[in-house]
């Protein structure tokens, strides 16, 4: 049987820094609030377009894996705050790191969307279509957010990672998934303001409005990522004890402990990151992934289970088998450009454009209307 081995791992990490104290300074908040509701300290912003971190992410991870770009069979960018709908973002990050002979795909489930990346390109490699793909999460959401939106203005940061999977004989990489939506709560995160559905209706791309109904998200999230991780450790025979390690979607400190706890696993098999780097979407599981690899905390031949949530509400778990490697066969010399601004004058910035264009549209977005279908 072919399985699809996670070979090569990297990340691309805007390095200014958006602390609680930044966030203080722009809305009625303060650490200690941010802090006891989410366990977030602080989150990137990117000086650079979500593509250039994904380059450079791809980069690392193609180095990990000693791979060679023109060998490369496949090309998955999960985000959903892709560059450009069309062309697709895949496209780009395929020509700017040489890999000529990929096939491009763009794939969007949010924050779960790494996840669902990494179980497409694995389904590809295991009915013999590819043999590897480099699998990317991304996510520049600091230009679409609502900055004067306490709800959601604490919660997300930018940041990249990638994954290389190769075909392998071994029982290496997913050994199995589930994968899910709770579609009908999909109204409980909404972004308006990016979309077909807003075209030609006043509004300025990007001056977004976002409908969060955190109770109801975290209800939601608690319980499908439960259910989820749960299903896939039964359908591959694995008890909660036999986890080395989980790897989940950091959209919220208390989320985590309440779905590993109701799991049976205890907190210190989980890597965290949202102090540093809150919620990244999309990009927030190859992140803490390829930081486990290099801390130590993924052993040769691990179980590591990782369940997400994203808007949708698409849920998952993913159960991977690491295999004996876990120190990279090469380095790459790619880098970001380099920064010239803090985070906050960037997000002031973000937040004067917006208000320049609100005030140029002469309307600016409260609440834009969805066609009926979509509500």
């Amino acid at each position: 049987m072919t399985y699809a081995a996670i070979t090569g791992w990297g990340k691309a990490m805007p390095p200014a820094v958006l602390s609680n104290a930044d966030l203080s300074t722009f809305l009625d908040t303060n650490d200690e609030w941010i802090t006891s509701r989410t366990g977030m300290k602080e989150r990137r912003v990117s000086h650079v377009s979500a593509s250039e971190m994904a380059i450079v992410a791809a980069k690392r991870a193609l180095a990990c894996a000693g791979l060679d770009a023109k060998d490369v069979d496949l090309v998955i960018y999960g985000s959903c705050s892709s560059d450009e709908i069309v062309p697709n973002s895949a496209s780009g990050v395929q020509t700017a790191i040489g890999a000529t002979s990929a096939a491009a795909i763009d794939l969007n489930t949010a924050c779960t969307s790494f996840l669902y990346s990494l179980s497409t390109a694995t389904a590809m490699i295991k009915t013999g279509v590819i043999r590897n793909a480099v699998v990317i999460g991304v996510e520049l959401i600091s230009p679409f957010m609502d900055w004067d939106n306490r709800n959601v203005a604490v919660l997300f940061g930018d940041g990249c990672a990638a994954v290389v999977v190769q075909a392998s004989e071994k029982e290496e990489g997913v050994l199995g998934e589930q994968l899910g939506c709770l579609a009908h709560v999909r109204h409980t995160l909404r972004v308006r303001g990016m979309g077909c559905a807003y075209t030609n209706s006043g509004v300025v791309s990007g001056d977004t409005s976002w409908d969060f109904d955190g109770q109801e998200i975290f209800r939601h999230a608690v319980q499908g990522m439960t259910r989820a991780s749960a299903d896939v450790l039964k359908k591959c025979g694995v008890t909660p004890d036999q986890v080395d390690l989980v790897v989940p979607h950091q959209a919220n400190l208390r989320i985590i402990e309440a779905v590993v706890t109701r799991s049976g696993i205890p907190m210190d098999k989980v890597m965290l990151t949202v102090e540093r780097y809150g919620n990244m979407s999309a990009a927030t599981v190859p992140v803490a992934l390829t930081e486990a690899v290099e801390t130590g905390r993924v052993k040769p031949g691990a179980l590591i289970l990782m369940p997400a949530f994203g808007a949708g509400l698409t849920v998952c778990a993913h159960l991977v088998r690491w295999g004996e490697r876990v120190t990279p066969l090469a380095q790459s010399d790619a880098e970001l450009s380099p920064v010239k601004r803090s985070a906050l004058d960037m997000i002031g910035d973000i937040r004067a454009r917006k208000t320049d264009a609100a005030a140029r549209s002469g309307a600016g977005l409260a609440n834009p209307r969805l066609p009926e279908a979509l509500l």
